[in-house]
C-alpha cells in the first residue's frame, strides 16, 4: 500500500439479478453497498432486474454510458441452469475481458468452498471506460469477491497496480489522435 498516495472514491452502481429478490430481501445487493461504503467509495446506483438477457444488456449499456458510474457490480444469475443468463449479458456488452479475474476468484472461492468453486462463471469486462463484474448471488461469493480482490484493484493506492491508475486510459482507443 502505497500510503503517500491519496485514496481516490469511485463511483459504483450494483445490479442484483433475481426472479424472486426485491430491495427489501435483496442480501447480496446489501453486503455489496455496505462494504462499498465503507471502502470510502460512493453507491453511485442501484437496482434489481428479472434473469432477462436484453434487459440486463441494456441497464449494462445505460450505466456505461453515464459518466457518473466508474465501476458496475451485477451480482446473481451466475450459475449454471438455463435462467442464468448475466454472464452472457456482461460479455454482450464488453470490449475486453478481464479473464485473471474469474481465475483469481476461482482461486479465492476454492479456499472457502472447495471444487464447489468450478460451479462459478464469475466474469469481468471493461467497455466505455466502466469496468463490470459479474458476482455470484450469494453474500459469501459477494464477500469473497470484494474482500479479496476488488477491494485492493479499485484502491488507487495498492500496489503494485490497480485498477484506478488506468481509468484514464482505458477508452484511449476512442479519442481522436
Amino acid at each position: 500500500m502505497a500510503e503517500e498516495k491519496p485514496f481516490i472514491p469511485v463511483r459504483i452502481a450494483v445490479l442484483t439479478v433475481s426472479d424472486t429478490r426485491s430491495l427489501a430481501d435483496d442480501r447480496s445487493g446489501d453486503t455489496l453497498v455496505a462494504r462499498i461504503e465503507a471502502a470510502g467509495h460512493h453507491l453511485a446506483a442501484r437496482t434489481i432486474l428479472r434473469d432477462d438477457r436484453a434487459a440486463i444488456a441494456d441497464q449494462l449499456r445505460t450505466w456505461i454510458s453515464d459518466k457518473e458510474i466508474d465501476v458496475i457490480l451485477s451480482t446473481g444469475g451466475t450459475g449454471l441452469t438455463g435462467r442464468d443468463v448475466t454472464v452472457e449479458a456482461h460479455r454482450d456488452v464488453y470490449e475486453k475481458e478481464i479473464e485473471a479475474f474469474a481465475t483469481v476468484f476461482t482461486i479465492v472461492s476454492m479456499k472457502k468452498i472447495g471444487t464447489s468453486a468450478v460451479q462459478s462463471r464469475a466474469t469481468g469486462g471493461v467497455a466505455g471506460g466502466t469496468y463490470l463484474f459479474a458476482l455470484p448471488g450469494s453474500t459469501g461469493a459477494c464477500k469473497d469477491a470484494w474482500d479479496e480482490i476488488l477491494v485492493h484493484q479499485f484502491d488507487y493506492r495498492h500496489k503494485p497496480c490497480n485498477f484506478v491508475e488506468i481509468f484514464p486510459r482505458l477508452d484511449e482507443h476512442l479519442r481522436r489522435k
